[in-house]
């Protein structure tokens, strides 16, 4: 994504939270980096450093996690195009650019 957006100024990517299962502290991870709104965190996360508890109550993880299996999304990564393509899996700055300008 940081290759995209820095090659790219008019992609953007929202991120959603989706720990799975497998994961062990996905879930409270992801819900401590939703109530900072901290990208730092999710940086942190990812660089397997340790994550405080969360400081907030939110529903949004389960609610993620809901439209997640609703839309049959079950791995990360999974990217969502505008016009509601899914694409499931690790894929190149390359090769998501060439996907966007196809549209």
């Amino acid at each position: 994504m940081k290759q995209v957006v820095a090659e790219r100024k008019d992609i953007a990517f929202y991120i959603i939270l989706y720990p799975l299962p497998n994961h062990k502290e996905a879930y409270k991870k992801s819900k401590s980096i939703l109530c900072e709104q901290s990208l730092e965190m999710l940086e942190d996360a990812f660089a397997k450093k340790t994550i405080p508890d969360p400081s907030c109550e939110t529903n949004e993880v389960d609610d993620n996690i809901k439209l997640a299996k609703k839309l049959g999304i079950s791995g990360t990564p999974a990217l969502i195009f505008p016009d509601g393509v899914v694409r499931s899996g690790f894929r190149k700055a390359e090769a998501i650019i060439s996907f966007i300008d196809k549209k």
